[in-house]
């Protein structure tokens, strides 16, 4: 019987009880422990794709195809900072550690994302000097594990990522098993080589967000007030999350939804925990605006970001920037079907791909088999990661235009309506030809 067939022949699948559901129960019961991967939620959820753009005509006019600017531009850290980034495009690569992440993978993120004048994320696991070097603008990410963590190193960044949590894990911690941490990898996070590694979820020296507010001023001092402070959380009480984080004097706030990524962590994790992207968005806003704080500090959103749409709706519905991981990847070649045959090797297949944690990746991107990693040459990475940033670019641009917007961040959440209940209430917009926003009345 196809998988994907529910009925056959007079035979009904449960809902509750299906096929996969109990590939799953017999998992467990035969080997006794829970299910690890990487990836984000496979779940089906309320989405981008459950909104559409209304386009300018009689009431509003649009602007003329590539002959009328749309500016892209960002500037990130304009409350406190001495030195802002400013960055071409409203498109960051998001955190992803090396030891997860190949040091040709790293390399690759950071040449692409300086051919779009972006930035780039250290992750968990300190900066390497393939990425430092490769980057033009550089977030360094301050994480519970403190892993490769020194002052120096803070110095060399252009901005300080404080992360809380994640949107595949928010009140987890990461993973790197012992396959993958090799001598380098051990020796940047201190740890033994070949023994499995499991992140804290909190960081060890605050409780709380007075804790948080001491930590931001030291590490401001460290830095002479000269980068940016984000702080990044995953998306679940995020309304309360935005206004500790600002009162706690964050320059830039990083939200992760659940379709967020990660290299690895519980499957029940990933699937059960946090909130959509997009329930996510208009929490943060609401909070940023409710402190008089909205586009004064920063909101960058990530969590399942895939084409110049996602970017256009985030920024429609408040964000100041956005931030892929995932999709980075995939532009880079993870899940490649050039590859199929190697993942049928190890039981999987292209686009099936989850088992970050192993590091077999045939692509070379996340894992530290050396020789699996001279698979991705770091600058043909980082020309697709580039292109494909580029077409992110246009795509929104051509959107905004459309609604008859010469500057990405001008686009609001009026130019929007939902096409299901959910997303309506989600996202704070009209049901599709209604006035009607679920919770709202008309």
């Amino acid at each position: 019987m196809s998988e994907d067939i529910k009925v056959k022949d007079g035979l009904r699948e449960s809902a509750t009880f299906d096929r996969n559901t109990m590939t799953e129960i017999r998992r467990a019961a035969e080997t006794g422990i829970y299910d690890i991967r990487g990836f984000g939620a496979k779940r089906k959820l309320p989405h981008f794709d459950d909104l559409l753009f209304l386009g300018a005509s009689m009431s509003r006019y649009p602007l003329e195809g590539y002959r009328e600017k749309c500016n892209t531009s960002v500037t990130l850290g304009t409350r406190y900072a001495k030195k802002p980034i400013v960055l071409d495009i409203p498109v960051t690569i998001a955190g992803m550690s090396f030891g997860a992440l190949s040091a040709n993978a790293k390399e690759a993120l950071g040449r692409g994302a300086s051919l779009m004048g972006t930035s780039t994320t250290t992750g968990d696991g300190g900066m390497t000097p393939e990425e430092r070097g490769q980057s033009s603008k550089l977030v360094y990410q301050y994480l519970p594990s403190r892993y490769g963590m020194n002052p120096d190193d803070l110095r060399k960044a252009d901005a300080i990522e404080v992360v809380l949590g994640q949107g595949a894990k928010p009140g987890g911690g990461g993973m790197l098993l012992g396959q993958k941490i090799t001598d380098r990898v051990a020796k940047m996070r201190t740890l033994p080589m070949g023994v499995d590694q499991r992140s804290a979820c909190r960081h060890p020296d605050w409780t709380g967000p007075d804790d948080l507010a001491i930590k931001i001023q030291e590490l401001r001092e460290i830095t002479d007030w000269q980068v940016p402070i984000y702080i990044k959380v995953g998306a679940t009480r995020t309304y309360y999350d935005v206004k500790l984080a600002v009162k706690a004097g964050a320059d830039v706030i990083v939200v992760d939804g659940m379709q967020g990524g990660t290299a690895a962590t519980q499957d029940v994790f990933i699937e059960h925990v946090g909130i959509p992207t997009l329930a996510a968005i208009p929490q943060a806003v609401r909070a940023l605006q409710e402190m008089g704080m909205h586009r004064k500090v920063q909101l960058i959103v990530s969590g399942g970001i895939r084409n110049g749409a996602d970017v256009a709706k985030c920024m429609a519905l408040g964000a100041d920037a956005v931030a892929i991981g995932t999709a980075a990847l995939i532009a880079l070649g993870c899940n490649h079907p050039m590859y199929d045959e190697e993942f049928k090797k190890i039981g999987s297949a292209a686009g099936f791909y989850d088992d970050y944690h192993e590091g077999k990746d045939p692509a070379g991107i996340s894992t530290q088999d050396p020789e699996l990693m001279k698979r991705l040459d770091p600058v043909d990475g980082g020309r697709r990661l580039a292109n494909y940033l580029n077409v992110l670019t246009l795509e929104a641009q051509t959107l905004a235009r459309a609604c008859g917007k010469n500057d990405l961040r001008n686009l609001e959440p009026e130019d929007l309506v939902a096409l299901t209940v959910e997303s309506a209430a989600m996202a704070n917009v009209p049901l599709a030809g209604t006035n009607w926003i679920p919770g709202k009345g008309y």
